[in-house]
């Protein structure tokens, strides 16, 4: 009798969160699993997300617009909600929402239609997963050129803007308004006291503002020539 080898008719084992995987193991067991179920590979570690509650839902919203707006307007730039980014050999996480420079910039699409490479600014919602998202995590965009970094604690109503500076994450504080401007997206400015205040018309009303600044065209009229 021949002994086939044990492993060629072995089941794909599930995602499970303390998981210790390469990338591409955990990308083949990612593509066995149902398509709503969500995962992340942070520093060669699995993270399987809890389901999503409505302290996540409705302030993922609200930055998805915000950033959307500000796409609509920018030619040049896309905005990704909830996509895999190989962003190293032990990171792939999958960001609340992202912008990225689409030509040029730090990032690409890949032939199989993932990111690949660090998007210039991601935004995280840390309802249940501040440590993660304030912790590994953040240490893996950091460490991979992500030049923004937003974290909106939801329990705490907090929202961390971090920049990346002299290869360090660096607290942005709000102006005299309660303004934060993006160094990277010109125009893409964040009534910061309005968003968590859940005022989303003003937030976007400080955006158009942001939009309508010289500052912005001038940034459309860079991407353009690319």
């Amino acid at each position: 009798m021949v002994l086939q080898p044990f492993a060629r008719n072995q089941p794909i084992p599930p995602l499970e969160s303390g998981d210790r995987l390469t990338r591409a193991e955990f990308e083949r067991r990612y593509e066995a699993t149902p398509e709503k179920f969500k995962a992340e590979l942070i520093e060669g570690v699995v993270y399987v997300a809890s389901p999503v509650r409505v302290f996540h839902g409705t302030p993922h919203a609200a930055l998805i617009g915000w950033l959307t707006v500000y796409w609509a307007a920018t030619p040049g730039v896309s905005v990704a909600d909830n996509t895999t980014t190989r962003l190293d050999m032990d990171n792939e996480p999958q960001p609340d929402a992202l912008l990225r420079i689409e030509t040029g910039g730090s990032s690409t699409i890949s032939n199989d239609g993932y990111i690949e490479g660090a998007p210039e600014l991601i935004a995280e919602i840390a309802a249940s997963s501040a440590a993660i998202d304030l912790g590994a995590k953040q240490n893996a965009y950091r460490r991979n050129g992500v030049q923004e970094y937003l974290v909106w604690q939801t329990f705490e109503n907090r929202l961390s803007w971090f920049r990346l500076q002299d290869e360090e994450f660096v607290l942005v504080e709000p102006d005299a308004d309660g303004i934060i401007r993006s160094r990277v997206f010109p125009g893409l400015w964040l009534a910061m006291p309005a968003l968590l205040d859940g005022n989303i018309a003003e937030v976007l009303k400080v955006l158009h503002q942001g939009l309508a600044d010289p500052s912005h065209q001038a940034f459309v009229q860079q991407l353009a020539k690319r």
